[in-house]
């Protein structure tokens, strides 16, 4: 009850002060795979070993990818090392073949997150990050508005389109899955932003599939 409540006093707070919108996007996710169906997919495609999760909650995913090393960080519940991924990162000394990012879904957290991962990401390496196509404004809202939230990460995906140095896409599957690899950016977006952070919602329904880069997830491996 209390926490239905806080919801309605950022969503009414959002609107005022932050931004309202009503138009919404139908991605349809019941049709397409589930996370851990194309992390598995990736995996057996590229015969990686090793595997780190951020943020795990209850396990889905992390109990359902098939690999030979796992580890899963989270400072609440679920994976095998419970600190905050600014914690594990700041003593880690192991190197990855795949990276999935499910944390904290806020921009200022998911992008150290995915340079974190970049920093020990082994070559020919790939990081995941989930939640990245919202449908609607108060699912990307900051505060949190509403119990289903994808948060503000598809803000940080944006900023990696438009570095050299990440060739970032994102799937249409499963809320949008963010897909980094450490090499080139084969198509660089080229915008004139100066806080990324400050992005409006209206701007990612107008732009979504030019900004993120979208590809379906029949043609994912492809692009490795």
């Amino acid at each position: 009850m209390l926490e239905k409540l806080i919801y309605k006093f950022f969503n009414i707070y959002n609107k005022i002060f932050k931004e309202s919108f009503n138009k919404k996007l139908d991605f349809q996710w019941s049709n397409k795979p589930k996370r851990y169906e194309i992390i598995n997919k990736i995996i057996k495609k590229k015969k990686y070993n090793s595997y780190l999760e951020i943020g795990c909650f209850k396990n889905e995913t992390f109990n359902s990818i098939i690999i030979r090393d796992k580890i899963g960080v989270d400072p609440v519940s679920g994976g095998t090392i419970k600190k905050t991924s600014d914690e594990f990162f700041k003593d880690n000394k192991n190197y990855f073949d795949i990276c999935f990012i499910d944390g904290l879904h806020k921009y200022d957290q998911v992008r150290k997150d995915i340079f974190n991962c970049f920093n020990f990401l082994n070559n020919d390496g790939v990081i995941l990050v989930h939640d990245c196509l919202p449908e609607r404004i108060r699912d990307q809202m900051i505060p949190r508005s509403h119990e289903h939230w994808n948060g503000d990460v598809w803000k940080v995906i944006v900023e990696m389109r438009t570095l050299v140095d990440f060739d970032t896409y994102t799937c249409l599957a499963d809320e949008g899955i963010g897909i980094i690899f450490k090499r080139s950016n084969s198509n660089l977006l080229k915008i004139d932003v100066k806080n990324f952070k400050e992005l409006k919602f209206q701007y990612f329904y107008n732009n979504h599939k030019e900004l993120m880069n979208i590809i379906h997830d029949k043609d994912i491996l492809n692009i490795f």
